[in-house]
């Protein structure tokens, strides 16, 4: 038997390998896929077993990929934070503070209804989530820090935090949310709230 020959015989253990590794990266996109859709569904507390249900896969396939639900929730935070950074970090417009306060309340918007059904399904686990309340508390001063480079020098520190409630996930969680508000009249409502705050100015 020649080299040549042998090849095809020694290329197989590899080639299947190779489909195990791609089965099994499937299947562990699919797992996070399903919990993002569940969340996203308003599902805040969804079970491994609703997790595998909606995945297509078994319950031991789930725990097969991720040790528990907190290693899952790791994954789909990692994904939602990727997709805020591509929101939040790009430099604001405007000529002059005002122009940029506005402009930082639209990219907040698109944002917040980015995170806001993430943020409702951690909310409701954040008492037993050390990586939920880290996460939280990161976002809060991710948000607070672009607050500080946009508005003007000199600003007293009640007026601020006043804005910096006004301009919080959890109030644009309250305005949709509890208060019922679409998106282009919660909107308004924040902004007209910074208006106020900011009178004179």
């Amino acid at each position: 038997m020649t080299m040549s020959a042998a090849r095809p015989d020694t290329d197989i253990p590899d080639t299947v390998t190779d489909g195990r590794r791609l089965r099994s990266a499937d299947s562990r996109r699919r797992i996070v896929a399903a919990l993002m859709q569940l969340v996203e569904a308003g599902d805040l507390e969804p079970s491994a077993e609703s997790v595998a249900e909606k995945a297509g896969v078994g319950l031991r396939s789930v725990f097969r990929h991720f040790k528990d639900m907190e290693g899952l929730r790791r994954e789909m935070n990692a994904i939602v934070e990727a997709r805020l950074r591509g929101i939040i970090e790009n430099p604001l417009p405007g000529s002059n503070w005002r122009e940029r306060l506005d402009a930082l309340i639209t990219r907040r918007v698109e944002a917040f209804e980015t995170v806001m059904p993430y943020r409702r399904a951690a909310n409701a686990q954040r008492h037993r989530s050390d990586l939920i309340q880290a996460k939280s508390a990161e976002l809060n001063r991710v948000l607070r820090a672009a607050l500080v480079g946009v508005l003007p020098s000199g600003l007293d520190d009640d007026t601020f935090d006043a804005l910096d409630l006004a301009l919080c996930l959890e109030s644009w969680i309250r305005l949709r949310h509890d208060q019922g508000l679409d998106a282009s009249r919660a909107r308004r409502v924040m902004a007209r709230a910074a208006e106020a705050l900011l009178a004179g100015r």
